[in-house]
C-alpha cells in the first residue's frame, strides 16, 4: 500500500483518543497538532474543540496495522482503506450529528457504532462474558 503511515501514539496514557469515524488512535495533541490522516475534512489540526467533537477517550481494545489492505484484522473491522497506524476495536459514541453532515457533504461514508460494541469487541478476541459466568 502506498499510503503514508498515520502518526504512532507518543504515549498509551490516558490521553489517548479515537476517531469517531475511522477509530484511529492517537493523543489528543497529535490530533490538535497534525488533525486525522483518514479524515482530513474534519480539520482537526489546530481545533480543540473539534478535536474533542470528532475524538473520544471511550473505546476498547488497540489494534496495530501495518497493511491494511492485507491484514484479515484489518478488512474485519473496516479499516482495510485507511493508513498504516492504531485503531481501536470499538468506540461507544457516535459522531455529533453536525459532523456526519459534513461526511455526507464529502462523499464520505461514516458507519455509526453498534449497539452493543463489546460484543464485538468479545467475538474479536474469540470469547463471550457469559463464558466467564
Amino acid at each position: 500500500m502506498g499510503s503514508a503511515p498515520a502518526q504512532i501514539p507518543t504515549s498509551f496514557g490516558h490521553e489517548l483518543r479515537a476517531c469517531l469515524r475511522c477509530r484511529l488512535v492517537k493523543t489528543y495533541d497529535q490530533f490538535r497538532e497534525s488533525g486525522c490522516e483518514n479524515c482530513p475534512f474534519f480539520k482537526m489540526d489546530g481545533d480543540n474543540e473539534r478535536v474533542v467533537d470528532c475524538t473520544t477517550p471511550n473505546f476498547n481494545g488497540m489494534i496495530s496495522v501495518m497493511d491494511p489492505s492485507r491484514s484479515w484484522a484489518a478488512l474485519w473491522l473496516r479499516v482495510g482503506r485507511f493508513v498504516p497506524g492504531c485503531y481501536t476495536l470499538a468506540v461507544s459514541e457516535a459522531l455529533p450529528e453536525d459532523m456526519q453532515a459534513l461526511c455526507e457533504e464529502v462523499h464520505v461514508q461514516y458507519v455509526p457504532p453498534k449497539r452493543d460494541s463489546n460484543n464485538e469487541l468479545h467475538q474479536f478476541v474469540g470469547f463471550h462474558q457469559k463464558d466467564f459466568a
